[in-house]
């Protein structure tokens, strides 16, 4: 796997620069200033030489933010990709939008959607000799109410979808959800998904300001042979 260098902004929002491409994944907003290697996310955006693609895999508030579609003001040449349940006002130029199944191919780049357990979509992407996974929201969403019913469920259409990406491809960095609002069952998706795929690298996300869950989910999926990435605090810059 080549070098990447990675940003994590904040909940489940990442900046990916590959060689020749600069991927943002899920924005929903700007975190606190910090005095320690501030990122500012337009600066990044609207200044860098490689090709920008924005991608949100559902329109829930806190993954899509409608002020993504103006950051083409600042660089005209970027390119969106959205999932299909995103509903915007009129055309967008470079905009694609994806529901569960489909493949879009954009010269270097490959995307695959694959489904979700709550709203929307998962992204595969394949660019720079890298595979890149972002959940979404795809997660064991198991609550401590749930019915016999409801956890059937969940668990059957969670397990399903990770055999689908299990059986199609190997993921160099996956990010995916660990909630702590899920109490005991905080762990049950990553590690599953940990276990089935085994990334070389899996980056945790939609933890709010929970920052624990990256270093205890890296003692727990150790022994599959995969590598979590502990993050320490927002506008966080991540090299592997």
């Amino acid at each position: 796997m080549k070098s990447l260098k990675i940003f994590y902004i904040y909940h489940s929002c990442f900046v990916v620069e590959t060689e020749k491409h600069l991927l943002v994944f899920d924005y929903y907003k700007t975190p606190l200033k910090t005095d320690i290697d501030d990122i500012s996310l337009i600066d990044i955006v609207s200044k860098s030489l490689k090709k920008v693609i924005v991608f949100s895999s559902h329109g829930h508030y806190d993954h899509f933010n409608k002020d993504i579609l103006n950051w083409k003001n600042e660089n005209y040449d970027l390119t969106y990709i959205l999932s299909s349940d995103i509903l915007l006002d009129g055309d967008i130029k470079n905009c694609y939008q994806m529901s569960e199944g489909e493949k879009l191919n954009l010269g270097e780049m490959t995307i695959k959607a694959y489904g979700s357990s709550d709203l929307g979509v998962s992204f595969l992407v394949e660019v720079d000799e890298v595979k890149i996974f972002h959940a979404g929201d795809l997660n064991w969403w198991y609550w401590k109410d749930d019915t016999e019913a409801e956890e059937k469920y969940m668990r059957e259409l969670y397990t399903g979808i990770v055999e689908k990406i299990r059986v199609n491809k190997e993921i160099d960095v996956a990010f995916f959800p660990v909630d702590p609002r899920l109490e005991e069952f905080c762990y049950l998706g990553s590690e599953y998904f940990a276990e089935n795929i085994k990334p070389k690298f899996m980056i945790p996300m939609h933890f709010d300001e929970n920052f624990y869950v990256s270093t205890e989910l890296k003692k727990r999926v150790k022994k599959y042979d995969v590598d979590v990435i502990e993050i320490f605090r927002t506008n966080f810059l991540i090299e592997i």
